[in-house]
């Protein structure tokens, strides 16, 4: 009979620790979805933006590459870009190194 009502008496218990467990992890729940719509898909959104440009080159284009040389594309390939940036002279560079496409008429 000693035993069977402490048994009785643990099991109340028992619940309240688990709502206590699952209250301590909802501050590190919150703060995962914090993060995530703060820095995660903004990040995702970005590189999103960056793709679709990369992709939508044309030839004449002008643009900027992540080294900060400027000039206007002269040839594309699949996965690189001629850009000429003097009279003359063309680098190859990959088309991910691509930073910006600039106005017509930017680069005198």
């Amino acid at each position: 009979m000693f035993i069977s009502s402490a048994f009785a008496q643990a099991a109340p218990a028992a619940q309240g620790d688990m709502q206590s467990s699952l209250m301590g992890m909802l501050p590190l729940v919150l703060m995962f979805v914090v993060l995530y719509f703060v820095m995660i898909r903004p990040q995702m959104k970005k590189a999103k933006e960056h793709k679709n440009m990369v992709e939508a080159l044309a030839k004449g284009d002008e643009v900027v590459t992540a080294g900060g040389l400027l000039g206007k594309v002269t040839k594309l390939n699949e996965s690189f870009i001629s850009v000429e940036i003097a009279n003359g002279v063309e680098v190859q560079l990959q088309r991910s190194s691509v930073v910006q496409v600039l106005p017509k008429g930017s680069i005198k």
